[in-house]
């Protein structure tokens, strides 16, 4: 039976889901209607009651359209659709009510209101609200809360939305905030006057309609329209969260997310959000080479030169592509490297990663298959760290009633887990249960890179697989470089993987500042920041940062995405490509590409794939081969949410929120 109702809003006949409320059904029609404490992603409050409609036959008063639903209007007297005014006289009054209501006890302070320029409350105002207040009585005021370093706030101009309420309660699943009071007492507080612990709690910025939750960091440093805003990719985990970078100048001011509901929806990660101080801290602005043991700053024709001459003179020559780097450096690094006879690596964490493989290193799962799930298994990560998103995702999912599972250290991850161990005993143990009552559920297994960094990680892996294979569910591999999937599709990779590094004696290392490089190899490095690749360069090639150049990343799912340019690299530092294109001409090994468009048509030929972007490829089952676990348990290989790149680590507010969250760990010991 079909759950389409007719209804006619404002005279046009439309044809909507039942279920759908009023709200829905009208943008649909292609109607606005003012809203402010509705938004689609969270659960209906119904309290602002500034989406009043007049339903036509119904109650002598407005009715809120974001709580009622289509299938509840009443027909006509002859059976004739269900007729809504959302212009009429009745609900134009009733607008300018709430909105005067609305502005009894606000401030009315725009000049000094860093939302001013891109706040609900001064737009709805302006369109559906009167031009003078009939209020003299003294305005009330409240105390402003202390939420922590990155959310200021400003109480008296809430309205009472309880968006950030219901976001923090519902999707970030910390129980900190809530209202308290009733009528002209009602106020929105903390528990206790605590600060928020989450890593998503940024996205109560974007979410309140005025100007009383604002970003700390980029308070009073720009209006809105004086930025350049471009569209671009998240690089800080696997995930690919689209968003965008608003830049003053040269310097970039704030990142705020874009909805795509296929892998973000429309909330990003603290690190994504407020990561940009870290791009202007720590920059390598023009090469470097050591001498004497210390290093001093050259030119690039001298850097270059001492590079090529030591990539000629290498007897073992490795490449090393970091976390950040996108598709283009990493296949013009493989090419450079491999056309002199050496070797390139881009798994530098040591995860076994099948090359070749991709429905094993990216898996046959997509985020937002998430959503849907009936069970979730997770297998050596800690998705609230690893890809905050990602985890607000499984949680929906398990607030639809989704069951889920872990193998792994006990984590917090807001919402409720059954533990079915912790180390490779468990996992063998369910591989070996018979799991043809799952068949035909809807099953994602999402292993870690925690689980796949041991000497037997591939025969993690290949269980893994097996064991989801036989519940008929799907696998997702959940990475945490933004680079690792890209630079595996076009094979920047190895039989031995990082223990072929070991012996080199010139390592080229593109961006890796995880790891140690040992005494006795001529390292050449190129990234952006001083970070501890630099600090072991011989010499040092600066490149851009992510925001600094057009760049390919492919997400964790396998989606090939575009990161543009927002603002241009500082000092005498270039795009990664065009320093490996001039290096290759130095070297008299020249790369067959002078721009990024030649470059990126090379790397589409050799994998059409990666020409479909925000496209994911469905990728050919192939099963591994199966190999002897170890012993051990699982944990999650991020141990600092706040400080896992350079450009984090450069970061004052990262360090800040660092050192915050490890003296929240350390519980506060009672007086003697």
């Amino acid at each position: 039976m079909s759950n389409l109702r007719k209804i006619i809003i404002d005279g046009n006949e439309v044809e909507v889901d039942g279920a759908m409320t009023l709200i829905q059904a009208c943008e649909e029609a292609g109607i606005e209607i003012p809203r402010f404490c509705y938004h689609e992603r969270l659960s209906i409050a119904g309290n602002c009651r500034m989406c009043l409609v007049e339903v036509v036959g119904g109650p002598p008063k407005p009715a809120a359209s974001c709580a009622m639903q289509v299938k509840d209007l009443r027909p006509g007297p002859e059976g004739q659709p269900p007729v809504v005014k959302t212009n009429s006289p009745m609900v134009k009054k009733a607008r300018e009510g709430v909105m005067e209501f609305l502005l009894i006890n606000h401030p009315l302070d725009c000049p000094i209101c860093d939302q001013g320029g891109e706040c609900d409350l001064q737009d709805q105002a302006m369109a559906y609200g009167v031009d003078f207040s009939r209020f003299r009585e003294p305005k009330r005021a409240l105390d402003d809360l202390d939420l922590g370093p990155l959310v200021e706030t400003h109480m008296t101009r809430c309205i009472s939305c309880t968006r950030c309420v219901r976001f923090t309660t519902e999707v970030a699943g910390i129980t900190q905030m809530g209202q308290t009071g009733r009528g002209e007492d009602a106020e929105i507080t903390s528990y206790l006057g605590e600060t928020l612990e989450s890593n998503l709690q940024g996205n109560i910025i974007d979410l309140c309609p005025v100007g009383a939750l604002v970003s700390k960091p980029y308070a009073f440093t720009a209006r809105p329209w004086e930025l350049t805003k471009t569209e671009s990719i998240d690089v800080m985990d696997g995930m690919g969260a689209s968003i965008r970078v608003d830049t003053k100048g040269r310097e970039v001011m704030r990142f705020l997310p874009l909805n795509h509901d296929g892998v973000n929806e429309e909330w990003i990660s603290d690190k994504t959000r407020f990561v940009w101080d870290g791009l202007r801290r720590q920059r390598l602005d023009k090469p470097y080479i050591r001498e004497n043991g210390k290093l001093r700053a050259a030119t690039w024709p001298e850097a270059l030169g001492k590079a090529a001459a030591a990539i000629k003179g290498a007897s073992r020559l490795a490449g090393l592509v970091g976390d950040l780097a996108p598709v283009e450096a990493a296949y013009a690094l493989k090419a450079l490297i491999e056309g002199q006879g050496g070797i390139v690596e881009c798994r530098t964490d040591g995860a076994k990663l099948p090359s070749g493989n991709r429905a094993a290193y990216v898996g046959t799962a997509t985020i937002e298959e998430i959503d849907d799930a009936e069970m979730i298994l997770l297998i050596g990560t800690n998705p609230r760290i690893e890809a905050p998103v990602l985890n607000a995702r499984i949680r929906k999912a398990w607030t639809k009633g989704a069951k889920v599972a872990m193998i792994g250290e006990a984590v917090d991850l807001t919402y409720d887990v059954t533990n079915i161990g912790t180390d490779r005993a468990a996992l063998e143990n369910l591989s070996k249960m018979d799991h043809s009552d799952k068949l035909g559920k809807r099953g994602v297994m999402i292993v870690g890179q925690g689980a796949l960094q041991g000497e037997d990680g591939a025969a993690v892996l290949a269980m893994a697989q097996a064991t989801a294979a036989a519940a008929g569910a799907k696998l997702m591999v959940l990475h945490t470089a933004a680079s690792r999937v890209g630079a595996m599709d076009v094979g920047a990779t190895n039989d031995n993987g990082m223990a072929a590094i070991d012996g080199a004696d010139v390592i080229y290392n593109l961006g890796t500042d995880e790891i140690e490089i040992g005494d006795g190899a001529f390292v050449i490095y190129q990234g952006s920041h001083g970070d501890r690749g630099a600090h072991r360069a011989d010499v040092i090639l600066p490149g851009a940062a992510y925001t600094e150049e057009g760049g390919l990343f492919v997400n964790t799912e396998g989606r090939p995405q575009l990161a543009a340019r927002a603002s241009f690299a500082p000092g005498e530092a270039k795009e990664n490509w065009a320093i490996l294109r001039a290096l290759s001409g130095e070297m008299d090994a020249i790369l067959p590409f002078d721009s990024l468009g030649a470059l990126r048509h090379q790397i589409v030929q050799a994998h059409p794939h990666l020409g479909d972007i925000d496209v994911i490829t469905e990728n050919e089952d192939e099963a591994l081969t199966q190999g002897t676990l170890g012993s051990g348990t699982f944990a999650s290989h991020i141990t600092d949410f706040y400080l896992t790149n350079p450009i984090a680590r450069a970061s004052q507010l990262m360090a800040e929120l660092s050192a915050n969250a490890k003296a929240r760990r350390t519980k506060a010991m009672a007086a003697e």
